[in-house]
């Protein structure tokens, strides 16, 4: 008999250990899909503590439970949903890689692609956050433990993890590009969190993107509203300006997708740089052709 409930673990009267075990499925700053509207997995260390934990989701939960045979499985479902999405970035990230070397818009060929019926639509970008960047080293080093040693997804990691170097080297030779000195240019880093419209900074992204500018002594200023600036210095040593300097970047970088920033119009955008300067549009922001610079 079941004597009380904490975090997922119920004991009963001898004292005899269980545990129940339902895999997170939040979308930071979604407000369509959120606990009660997405389909919840459930599982437990037995039949009656998978049929308890099952019974309080179905509760709560209006798009249903999906009860899994095991802990095991329920966890295993979880890396691979972020694993899967890891990868599909992760192609078409390379894709854009070369496309940007063939002078092809990407977003134009995701377009005329994405007219197909069974087309994943995904777009390139910077992965970060605490699931979709994170979660597949946890199957590649389970994997690693039973002898099998992982490819694809390895693959997949590396792409994504060196597009933050890969955006801030693309933005330096567009900057020489332009005839615009580099030692001590000043460029504007518009967007810190790892998703537009979100407050979540854990694991972003963008960091890469500021040490790497920062690494051919490049002066960085990094703007976003729905950053704790207190929270960003203390993981990243990063110090968020509070207000625009109009007329003083030589570059700007839109690497998060604020609502904001498509509200104020690349036009207000450009007034923040000198005549001569850079705009790059990370997230697409803006219409094919309007930013000096696209992912």
């Amino acid at each position: 008999m079941l004597t009380y409930y904490r975090k997922h673990v119920w004991i009963d009267v001898q004292s005899r250990f269980f545990a129940g075990y339902s895999p997170e499925r939040i979308n930071p700053g979604d407000k369509i899909n959120r606990l009660t509207t997405i389909v919840k997995i459930t599982s437990g260390s037995n039949g009656e503590i998978a049929d308890f934990v099952d019974r309080v989701y179905s509760s709560i939960v209006t798009a249903g439970t999906h009860k899994a045979t095991s802990i095991k499985v329920a966890e295993a479902a979880k890396v691979i949903e972020n694993t899967q999405r890891d990868l599909n970035i992760a192609i078409i990230n390379e894709f854009a890689k070369i496309f940007n070397k063939l002078d092809i818009d990407t977003e134009e060929v995701l377009k005329a692609a994405g007219t197909k019926w069974n087309f994943l639509h995904f777009k390139p970008g910077l992965v970060g956050g605490h699931c979709i960047s994170v979660d597949p080293y946890y199957l590649t080093h389970k994997a690693k433990e039973v002898g099998y040693f992982p490819e694809v997804i390895l693959a997949g990691r590396r792409i994504n993890d060196g597009m933050g170097m890969y955006v801030a080297t693309q933005m330096v030779k567009k900057l020489a590009s332009q005839k615009i000195h580099i030692d001590e240019a000043k460029v504007l880093v518009m967007g810190f969190t790892f998703k537009g419209d979100c407050p979540d900074v854990r694991n972003t992204k963008i960091i890469d993107v500021i040490k790497e500018l920062k690494s051919f002594n490049i002066n960085v200023d990094v703007y976003d509203s729905w950053a704790d600036p207190i929270e960003v210095h203390q993981e990243y040593g990063v110090e968020l300006v509070r207000e625009f300097k109009h007329g003083f970047y030589d570059g700007i970088i839109l690497a998060v997708d604020h609502n904001e920033f498509k509200e104020m119009g690349l036009d207000n955008i450009r007034l923040l740089a000198k005549p001569n300067h850079v705009v790059y549009d990370v997230k697409y922001v803006f219409g094919t052709g309007d930013a000096d610079l696209r992912l």
